[in-house]
């Protein structure tokens, strides 16, 4: 079963984990210095947010699938959506190694579609020029 993931940019972590336990009634699944996430049931949602020096506001959208299966019918869809695809294959991001491909819509949100596949120690690979660690670069 798939699962919405939504990753918004806080200025202040501590205050926003407060906020988001009392919202969803319930602590984060991941915290970290810089990072928590909440793995919500109801409605079934992958919410993260980080503190990583970003704007404040929502970065991207996703749609997490839980096995090879449901990814290659992702995939397969974002063939169908006739924009450019960034596959980026296996990657560590946001404490977890996973799977994935971004495509932006045609506004220009950002969608990662993935697979965790283990969890990770670092958030992930050092930020690249123009480029903010977990982000793709723009699909061209």
């Amino acid at each position: 079963m798939k699962r919405l993931h939504v990753h918004v940019s806080v200025d202040d972590l501590v205050q926003s984990i407060e906020f988001y336990n009392t919202l969803f009634a319930a602590e984060p699944t991941v915290t970290k210095s810089d990072y928590a996430k909440w793995m919500i049931e109801d409605p079934r949602v992958n919410f993260a947010i980080s503190q990583r020096g970003g704007e404040p506001g929502i970065r991207r959208l996703g749609l997490q699938v839980e096995d090879r299966a449901e990814l290659a019918d992702v995939y397969s869809r974002l063939q169908r959506a006739e924009a450019p695809i960034l596959e980026e294959g296996a990657t560590t991001c946001c404490y977890a190694e996973s799977e994935k491909s971004w495509i932006e819509d045609p506004q220009g949100v950002k969608w990662e579609t993935f697979l965790t596949t283990g969890e990770s120690t670092t958030h992930g690979a050092a930020p690249r020029r123009n480029k903010p660690c977990c982000e793709p670069n723009r699909a061209a």
